[in-house]
């Protein structure tokens, strides 16, 4: 597969992919962007809206905890989904759902000053960007695999940059007093639009015989399938490392920002750069770890990158100078980076299954969203925010046994035309 531990060596007669297959990538890496860019856009303004709705550390991981319910009802089913109506149509509908939702989560901290309508649109930020995630990255596995060569990693590094947009745009935003409901609107009118742009390049669905299609694509059969994905038990591990890997990533998104406010005094815009940071890393580790992927393997590159995370949340959190826990940010980033796209792309390898067990593994990962902020906002209520954070680290440890069960089950090679760019 693309992602083997040792790679097929490149070939200088190789054909060169053919342009639908270079459209289609560009157009899966301008929707991880505008995905990045919308959830970037949401985190850069949480400590506006935990002021603008007083909230304490504990009420206000109970509130993001809606985003991630949200995201976690919508992945059941957006596996069939995208079987069904393709990923382009599934990512079209799955934007429109977040481009509302994050409207309402935005006016509903500046205008209603409700935390129940901000709940309301986080629920449905979190379903239309669960949707979309799986979706984007079933059509991501059929783009590397018609590669041949690692590019996962670069789709979410591309999500990342969105982050770092969506970070950089908040900052600034809270910076300049920009009401949060006006700055999110903004922000999902233009994630919508680019959306349904990018997604008309991507890979035509492939073509299927009627009887096939009657038979095979049936609502009972699709069935049948997901429940035969919740089976494998190379399938649910790893959805366990994706859980913590998506647990890493995920507690840095909700929290990094409130914990330097909190834990070491800096102000809301200076909260919102240090989440850049940690994007900043985390699309460094993507762009660069494709190279280390292809050349070391899954296994040595993700175990060094877990602990390299493990080195940066310790920095950030025990660091006694300022300037070293923003360095420890960065690492925890660099760490974090490709734990959640490594494993996409090994629920991915074959790609028959790749539907339902991508979904399978999202849900089981996206169990983090859900566990994880409420789980770090009850523990910041009584230890600080900035030191909840070390349970970070206390999971991802245990997790280096678990990075073997994501070597590709058939080693020698992609299935698709080995092309290289």
């Amino acid at each position: 597969m693309s992602a083997a531990t040792s790679p097929p060596a490149p070939s200088v007669t190789a054909p060169a992919p053919p342009r639908a297959v270079l459209t289609a990538r560009n157009g899966v890496a301008v929707t991880f962007t505008l995905n990045g860019l919308a959830v970037g856009s949401w985190f850069s303004r949480v400590p506006a809206v935990r002021e603008s709705l007083d909230l304490s550390a504990g009420r206000l991981g109970l509130l993001l905890l809606a985003m991630s319910a949200g995201a976690l009802l919508a992945m059941p089913t957006s596996g069939l989904l995208a079987q069904r109506l393709g990923a382009a149509r599934t990512v079209r509908l799955g934007t429109a759902v977040l481009a509302v939702g994050l409207t309402v989560a935005g006016l509903g901290a500046t205008v209603a000053g409700s935390a129940v309508v901000v709940a309301v649109g986080l629920v449905a930020f979190g379903y239309g960007s669960g949707a979309c995630d799986v979706a984007m990255n079933v059509e991501a596995a059929a783009v590397e695999r018609r590669l041949g060569r690692t590019v996962m990693p670069r789709f979410h590094a591309a999500w990342s940059l969105g982050s770092v947009a969506g970070a950089a745009i908040g900052a600034g935003a809270a910076r300049f007093d920009l009401s949060v409901g006006a700055h999110l609107a903004a922000v999902a009118v233009v994630v919508l639009t680019g959306t349904v742009l990018g997604s008309r390049a991507f890979l035509p669905r492939p073509a299927v015989d009627p009887a096939e299609r009657t038979e095979d694509a049936s609502p009972a059969a699709n069935r049948r399938a997901q429940l035969a994905a919740w089976r494998e038990p190379r399938t649910l591990l790893i959805g366990l490392f994706v859980l913590v890997a998506a647990f890493a990533e995920g507690s840095a998104n909700d929290w990094v920002a409130v914990a330097f406010v909190d834990g070491r005094d800096l102000s809301e815009a200076a909260g919102a750069a240090v989440f850049g940071v940690f994007v900043v890393g985390m699309t460094l580790g993507r762009t660069a770890g494709t190279i280390a992927l292809d050349r070391w393997g899954r296994l040595p590159v993700l175990s060094a990158t877990i602990l390299l995370a493990v080195l940066g949340v310790g920095l950030a959190v025990l660091a006694g100078s300022g300037p070293v826990a923003i360095v420890g940010v960065a690492l925890w980033g660099l760490g974090a980076s490709l734990g959640f796209p490594v494993g996409m792309s090994a629920a991915a390898d074959e790609e028959a299954h790749a539907p339902v067990r991508v979904s399978v593994v999202a849900v089981i990962g996206y169990t983090a969203f859900l566990g994880g902020p409420p789980l770090l906002g009850l523990l910041g209520d009584r230890v600080g925010t900035l030191h909840a954070l070390l349970v970070v680290p206390l999971l991802l440890v245990p997790t280096l046994a678990l990075v073997p069960v994501l070597r590709p089950p058939h080693p020698a090679g992609p299935t698709a035309p080995a092309q290289k760019i």
